[in-house]
C-alpha cells in the first residue's frame, strides 16, 4: 500500500522519513515505484487486451484494500449487533489516516477521529494504561436474587482493591467496576451489563438483547450467569500537547491522484494547525508519525483536545457509471463484497440461533444467489450445503413462479428438491430491487431434531424417508413480512414421527430469517452505492471468473478413474474424462452401486456439491465457491444409483457419509490426494427432553509435498465440535476425553493425519445413534503410502462391560454409561523413508 500511495502522490518522498535501504537512511524511491506499476500495467494489458494507466492500477490496489478493511469492520460489528453508520471511525497507526476517508465511505460513516498521537496510539496507550485487578465468579440465580448478588459483588471488589493496593496504588486512586452476565432462562447466550438494581439491569439487558438478536422476550425470566468486577488505578500521567489558536498554513502543493485524475493538492503540517483550524479536501496532512489523506468531499478540523476530526461535507458519489463490463479491480472488490455479505449473514445466524448445533457447532451455511438461482458467493461454511443449495432455490422459484412478493420467505428440506437430509432446513428469501427479484438468499441450518424414529433424526437403520422426520417441500414460512408460526408448528407435528422440540425449531427458523434479512439489507445498500445493474452484472462476472479459472485447471488434468469401496460392500465408481481442446471435463459416476436399501443414498444435489467443492479446491486463487466452477464440467449420475436415488429412499447418511466417500473417490481419480477419513462420524444422542448431534473430527489424507492434518473436520463438513463448557452446561453429560489418536495416520513419505478420540459419560438415560464409515475399509494411501487406521465405536456400560458397535448402530444407554469414538486417520502419500 505504501507503493500505491507513492504512485498516486499521496505520500511525497520529500515529506516522508528517510528510513529505507540497507542502512535505514534512504528516502522513498518514487522512480522505482513508477517503473514497477508501469510493468504491472503492461502485464495486465497483455492478458486482457486493455492496458490500464499505471495510476489506475495503483488506485485499484487501494480500492481492494479499502474494501477488505471495510468488510472486516462490518463483520465484527454485525457479530455484536451494531450498525456502524451511526458511529465515528477511529484510526490509528501510521497508515491509518491514509485510508480513513475511503474506509469510512465504504462503511457509510460520515465522521473520523484521529488522536494527536494516532500514529503511535498503541504505544501511547500502553504508557497510559492503568493497573487492573479482575475477579469473576459463576452465579446461577434469578434476577430476584440481586441483593444476594450485591453482597457477592462487594466481596469480590474488596479482594480486587486489596490486590491493587498491594501493588502500591493508593486507595484514593482506585475506581471500581462491577458487571453482571445475564441470560434468558433456557438460553445459553449471556450478555454483559453494569451491575445495578434489578430494574436497571433488566432494562439494560433487554436493550442489549434487542441490539444483538433483534428481539426481546418479556415472558421469559432473566437469570444471572456470572459476576465480574474490576479495580482500576495507577495510570501514568503524560503531558498533553499544547495547542495554539492558529489557522492552517499550506506547506507545499503537489500533484495527487484522486478519483481517476491528477489534482493540485495542498499539503499541511498537523503540528502547525491550531485549535479550530479547518481545511477542505482534497488535501494531505503530514505529521511525524503518520499521514492523513483528505479525500474530495471531506473536511478536516482540529478540536479543543487536539484531535483531527474528518467529516464528510458532501454526499459520497460512487462509481455507478462503471458499466457492466468486468473491470479487474471492481471484480475483486465485488467478489469480496458478496463474500462479506454472506459472512455477515452467518454472523447474524450464529448470534440469533437457539440450538447448540447451529450456534456453537456452526452447522449452517449462508449464500447469495442471482436472479436465476445460481450460486454467486458464500461464506466459508459447510461445502455439502453450499454446493447443493442452488437446487433448493430453483425449487422455490419453480413452485411460486410470479406469485412471489416482497416480505415472503419459504422453507424446505426435501432431499428430492435440492435438500441434503431432513435435519438440514433451508430458508429462502427473495431480494427485490426496483420492484423485481434481483437476488435470492439462502440459509441452511442443521436442526437438532426434525422428528424421525430416533432423537436427533438420525436413525441408523432407516429404510425410507418417513422414518427420518418431517418432510418439508416449499412451505411458505413468511407472508408479507409476518411469520406463519402457527402453520409452522402444525407442519412440524405431522408425519409418523413429528418433531420433538418445535420451540427450538421455530427459534432457529427465526434466526435463519434474521440472517436472510441481514443479507437483504446489505445487498440493498450495495445497490444504492453501485447501482442495481452493476451489482447484478458483477454477480455474473464473479461466476465467469470462476469458470475461466476452472477451465485453466482442466487444461492440466488427465483422464482417470477410481473405485471407492464402502463398509457395506457397495462402491462409488467415478471416471474423469478431459477435453482440453474444449476446456471441459466430464465426471461420470456410471458403475456406482444401485440405490441402497438402507440410508446410504445421496440425493443428486449432493454429488453436484462434491464436484463443485473439488473443482473449487483445484483453483489456486481466493475466489468465492460459485456456480461458475461447474460450468465447464458435465456430471453423469445414473438414476436409481446411491448417488441419485428414487423417492422414498432413506438418505440420512447420504449427506454425511456418501458425500465424503464420493469426495475421496474423485480425488482418487484425479490422483492428487490420499483418502481422508471418509466419514463425518455422526454421533447423535438424546431423549424426548433434549437432543444433540455432532460430527467428530478425524485425519485428512496426505498429498505430494504435504502431510495430512490431525483431528480436523474434512472435505464436505466444516463444522465444529461443541466446546466442553457449553456441552456440559446444556446437557447432562461429561466430556472425559478429547485427544489426537496418535499413530492413526497412514505411513508414507508424507504421513496421513491422525484421527481423534472422544469419550462422553452420560448422566441421564439416552438413546445413542451413530452413523459412521471407514470401520471396515480404511482410507487409502497414495503413490505407495499406507492406509489410515480404521475408526472404532465403543460403549462402556456402568458395570464395566465393553461393547464394540457397528459403523451404523443404536443403543439405549442408562445413566453412567460411556460412549467412546476413535475416528479414522488419513492415508499417507509416497513410500515411507
Amino acid at each position: 500500500m505504501t507503493d500505491a500511495n507513492v504512485m498516486l502522490g499521496r505520500l511525497a518522498p520529500a515529506h516522508f522519513p528517510a528510513v529505507f535501504g540497507p542502512r535505514g537512511d534512504a528516502p522513498l524511491d518514487a522512480n522505482a515505484v513508477h517503473r514497477a506499476f508501469a510493468q504491472l500495467a503492461a502485464e495486465i494489458g497483455a492478458k486482457t487486451g486493455h492496458a490500464p494507466a499505471p495510476e489506475a492500477v495503483a488506485e485499484g490496489f487501494l480500492a481492494i484494500a479499502v474494501a477488505n478493511m471495510a468488510n472486516a469492520i462490518k463483520k465484527i460489528s454485525v457479530e455484536r449487533g451494531h450498525d456502524v453508520t451511526a458511529y465515528t471511525l477511529q484510526c490509528f497507526g501510521g497508515a491509518g489516516g491514509q485510508h480513513a476517508c475511503g474506509v469510512a465511505d465504504a462503511l457509510g460513516m460520515r465522521r473520523v477521529l484521529l488522536h494527536p498521537l494516532a500514529g503511535v496510539l498503541s504505544a501511547y496507550g500502553m504508557g497510559l494504561a492503568e493497573l487492573r485487578a479482575l475477579r469473576e465468579e459463576q452465579a446461577d440465580a434469578g434476577l430476584e436474587a440481586t441483593p444476594a448478588m450485591g453482597a457477592r459483588v462487594a466481596a469480590l471488589l474488596a479482594e480486587a482493591r486489596a490486590d491493587l493496593m498491594a501493588q502500591g496504588v493508593p486507595a484514593a486512586e482506585i475506581t471500581e467496576q462491577a458487571r453482571a452476565h445475564l441470560r434468558y432462562e433456557g438460553s445459553h447466550q449471556a450478555l454483559e451489563v453494569a451491575f445495578a438494581e434489578a430494574p436497571a439491569m433488566q432494562a439494560a439487558f433487554e436493550a442489549a438483547h434487542l441490539a444483538r438478536f433483534g428481539y426481546t422476550d418479556p415472558a421469559r425470566a432473566i437469570r444471572f450467569e456470572m459476576l465480574a468486577v474490576e479495580a482500576v488505578g495507577g495510570s501514568a500521567r503524560l503531558a498533553q500537547p499544547e495547542l495554539v489558536q492558529v489557522g492552517a498554513k499550506v506547506l507545499a502543493r503537489h500533484q495527487v491522484w484522486f478519483a481517476g485524475g491528477w489534482v493540485d493538492a495542498p499539503f499541511y503540517r498537523r503540528a502547525e494547525m491550531g485549535t479550530g483550524a479547518q481545511v477542505a479536501g482534497p488535501a494531505v496532512i503530514l505529521e511525524a508519525t503518520g499521514t492523513t489523506v483528505l479525500e474530495p468531499g471531506w473536511t478536516a478540523r482540529v478540536d479543543a483536545a487536539g484531535n483531527l476530526i474528518l467529516e464528510r461535507a458532501e454526499a459520497a458519489v460512487h462509481a455507478r457509471a462503471a458499466g457492466t463490463e468486468a473491470d479487474p479491480v471492481r471484480l475483486e472488490v465485488m467478489s469480496n463484497l458478496f463474500m462479506s455479505i454472506a459472512e455477515q449473514m452467518g454472523a447474524t445466524l450464529a448470534n440469533t440461533a437457539w440450538s447448540v448445533n447451529i450456534k456453537e457447532r456452526m452447522d449452517f451455511s449462508c449464500a447469495i444467489f442471482d436472479a436465476g438461482g445460481n450460486l454467486v458467493a458464500n461464506a466459508p461454511h459447510v461445502p455439502v450445503h453450499l454446493g447443493s443449495m442452488s437446487d433448493s432455490i430453483r425449487t422455490v422459484m419453480r413452485a411460486v413462479g410470479s406469485g412471489i412478493a416482497e416480505g415472503d420467505a419459504y422453507m424446505l428440506n426435501s432431499p428430492y428438491a435440492g435438500g441434503t437430509h431432513l435435519p438440514d432446513v433451508t430458508v429462502v428469501s427473495p431480494v427485490f430491487i426496483g420492484g423485481q427479484v434481483r437476488f435470492w438468499l439462502g440459509s441452511r441450518g442443521h436442526h437438532a431434531d426434525i422428528g424421525g424414529r430416533t432423537p436427533g433424526s438420525c436413525p441408523p437403520d432407516s429404510r425410507e424417508i418417513g422414518e427420518e422426520g418431517v418432510l418439508i417441500d416449499t412451505f411458505k414460512l413468511v407472508s408479507g413480512g409476518v411469520m406463519r408460526e402457527a402453520a409452522v408448528r402444525a407442519l412440524l407435528a405431522t408425519g409418523r414421527y413429528p418433531a420433538r422440540a418445535p420451540d427450538q425449531n421455530v427459534a432457529d427458523l427465526k434466526a435463519q430469517l434474521a440472517a436472510n434479512e441481514t443479507g437483504r439489507r446489505e445487498l440493498l445498500r450495495a445497490a444504492e452505492n453501485w447501482g442495481a445493474e452493476v451489482l447484478a452484472a458483477y454477480a455474473g462476472h464473479v461466476q465467469d471468473n470462476a469458470e475461466a479459472l476452472v477451465r485453466g485447471v482442466i487444461g492440466a488434468l488427465k483422464d482417470g478413474s477410481f473405485t471407492y469401496p464402502l463398509d457395506s460392500g457397495a462402491h462409488i465408481r467415478v471416471a474423469l474424462r478431459v477435453d482440453r481442446a474444449a476446456g471441459r471435463a466430464t465426471v461420470d459416476f456410471t458403475g456406482t452401486s444401485p440405490q441402497d436399501a438402507g440410508n446410504y443414498n445421496a440425493p443428486a444435489a449432493i454429488a453436484r456439491a462434491v464436484v463443485l467443492y473439488v473443482s473449487r479446491t483445484l483453483v489456486g486463487k481466493d475466489i468465492p465457491l460459485n456456480e461458475g466452477c461447474l460450468r465447464p464440467i458435465d456430471i453423469i449420475l445414473p438414476e436409481g444409483s446411491m448417488l441419485n436415488p428414487r423417492p422414498p429412499a432413506a438418505v440420512i447418511a447420504g449427506n454425511t457419509e456418501v458425500s465424503q466417500a464420493a469426495t475421496n473417490a474423485l480425488y482418487g481419480a484425479l490422483g492428487v490426494l490420499a483418502g481422508s477419513q471418509g466419514t463425518m462420524n455422526n454421533f447423535t444422542w438424546g431423549n424426548d427432553r433434549f437432543q444433540n448431534y455432532e460430527t467428530i473430527a478425524g485425519g485428512t489424507g496426505a498429498g505430494p509435498g504435504f502431510a495430512g492434518c490431525d483431528a480436523v473436520q474434512s472435505h464436505m463438513t466444516n463444522t465444529r465440535m461443541t466446546d466442553p463448557e457449553v456441552l456440559e452446561r446444556r446437557f447432562p453429560v461429561r466430556l472425559e476425553s478429547l485427544a489426537i489418536r496418535t499413530g492413526s495416520g497412514g505411513a508414507g513419505h508424507w504421513p496421513g493425519g491422525c484421527g481423534a478420540v472422544r469419550r462422553l459419560r452420560f448422566l441421564d438415560a439416552v438413546t445413542v445413534t451413530v452413523l459412521s464409515s471407514s470401520r471396515r475399509v480404511a482410507p487409502f494411501g497414495g503413490a505407495g503410502g499406507g492406509p489410515g487406521a480404521l475408526g472404532e465405536n465403543l460403549v462402556i456400560w456402568p458395570d464395566g462391560r465393553r461393547e464394540r458397535l457397528l459403523g451404523n448402530d443404536e443403543r439405549d444407554l442408562p445413566a453412567g454409561a460411556v460412549f467412546e469414538m476413535r475416528t479414522p486417520g488419513g492415508g499417507g502419500w509416497g513410500k515411507a523413508d
